[in-house]
């Protein structure tokens, strides 16, 4: 699938940051809003792809994104990727929280460590970022958060009990930032993807036949991926969205 052809000539020279870039929804936003002529940044753990990125997006389009890397599970290189978006970029006014792993883990098997890994890896950066971000979207006059969350926590998955908290989480998070930052003019809003069928998914956990069951509880009997995001998120990102705040989007073919 392409990308939406849409174009918001507002993000123009937008600072843009993008956690977890390197590859499916990260990636496609990535060379999204570099397409709309923003100036972008992404943040990822892997080096190559996220360079062989890069270097395809620079060749393709005659703009490179900053690729910075980080572990966001350490709050201080969160920080610090933080400071380097900005100097890269200067004043960042869209922060897109992906950075995520669904890994599966069954109920018995959950530790003390593997319970506070997937959080780390799911849910607390994206405050870290938010909090080191909002003070310079307010000097900049405003901005929009979007944070990813997943209909993963509405499915009663019995394998993610970490994972589910983590993505449910992020809204209650996503509600408490727009109330904070909303007199700032700074809009923070959350994205809900169904299922969103990537290499990743498939190499580690997507089968034909599951993804066949979920079509079939989809109204839109297609599969979904990662481009599917991009326009919401650029419609989030853009001032269509002006007004809009506080608010989760799902989008996952009409599963709920």
């Amino acid at each position: 699938m392409t990308l939406p052809s849409s174009q918001f000539p507002d993000l123009r020279d937008r600072g843009v940051l993008v956690t977890g870039g390197a590859s499916g929804i990260g990636a496609a936003l990535v060379e999204a809003f570099l397409r709309q002529g923003a100036r972008v940044a992404f943040i990822d753990i892997v080096e190559h792809a996220s360079r062989t990125l890069a270097d395809r997006l620079a060749a393709e389009i005659g703009r490179r994104p900053e690729f910075i890397h980080a572990d966001l599970r350490d709050v201080e290189q969160a920080r610090s990727a933080a400071d380097a978006a900005i100097a890269a970029l200067g004043p960042i006014r869209v922060l897109i929280n992906n950075a995520a792993r669904d890994d599966r883990q069954p109920l018995e098997a959950v530790t003390r460590e593997s319970w506070d890994e997937s959080l780390a890896v799911n849910l607390r950066h994206f405050f870290f970022l938010a909090q080191a971000i909002a003070p310079h979207m307010r000097q900049a006059g405003g901005g929009s958060i979007i944070n990813f969350s997943s209909i993963a926590f509405m499915l009663n998955m019995p394998e993610i009990p970490a994972y589910a908290t983590a993505k449910a989480g992020i809204i209650g998070l996503t509600k408490s930032l727009a109330g904070k930052l909303g007199p700032d003019n700074i809009r923070v809003n959350a994205i809900l993807p169904g299922m969103i069928v990537t290499e990743r998914q498939k190499r580690l956990w997507l089968t034909e036949d599951s993804i066949s069951r979920m079509q079939e509880r989809q109204c839109l009997k297609r599969v979904l991926v990662a481009e599917d995001l991009v326009g919401p998120c650029l419609f989030l990102a853009s001032d269509c969205s002006a007004a809009m705040t506080a608010q989760t989007m799902i989008i996952d073919g009409g599963v709920f």
